[in-house]
């Protein structure tokens, strides 16, 4: 059994869930609105008396153990986006690299021969704090893929650690070429 799936999801104070019969879910609370189409053969219900979602599934098929920890994630995913929301942090190591940001614009210069221009969506909004980038926003999925393309673009080379990585990211180092003796 999937002990992630048969976790009930609380739902807060403030948060609207709405689950009609094709299995759309919409989650609605202060910091916006989520909506994602679930598969019709799991069931989910919404106890609004206790303020709690479930995920049943149908039968013990293998597909359906995969879908049911998912499906329960995802939903507990959108509550947390449009409660508190999600960020990723990357670090800029490099001499002469750095981000600035203007207006809903990220200029990234990283010793290319022109910098990188980067648009923030409607979603997601990035903030430059000396030589971090912080991408925030309400859609976990959309998060971790901008900040994935931000990385992208110059990702950490393993002799001097040059580049875009993640805060928490551990990038394992080489041993550079020995002189002569």
């Amino acid at each position: 059994m999937s002990r992630i799936g048969k976790m009930p999801i609380d739902v807060p104070d403030g948060v609207e869930v709405n689950i009609d019969n094709f299995n759309l879910i919409s989650v609605r609370g202060p910091k916006g609105l989520l909506t994602r189409k679930l598969n019709n053969d799991l069931k989910v219900f919404y106890h609004k008396e206790e303020n709690k979602i479930t995920v049943d599934r149908p039968n013990n098929l293998r597909k359906y153990r995969e879908l049911h920890g998912l499906t329960r994630t995802l939903i507990n995913n959108m509550i947390i986006g449009v409660t508190q929301g999600f960020s990723k942090i990357l670090e800029i190591n490099g001499v002469g690299y750095r981000a600035i940001k203007s207006g809903n614009k990220l200029t990234l210069t990283l010793g290319y021969s022109h910098p990188v221009i980067l648009l923030d969506n409607a979603d997601i909004t990035t903030t430059v704090e000396q030589n971090k980038i912080i991408v925030f926003g309400i859609n976990k999925e959309k998060v971790g893929q901008y900040a994935a393309n931000i990385r992208f673009k110059r990702p950490p080379e393993p002799y001097k650690g040059k580049g875009i990585k993640y805060l928490q990211e551990k990038i394992r180092r080489k041993v550079g070429k020995t002189g002569k003796k």
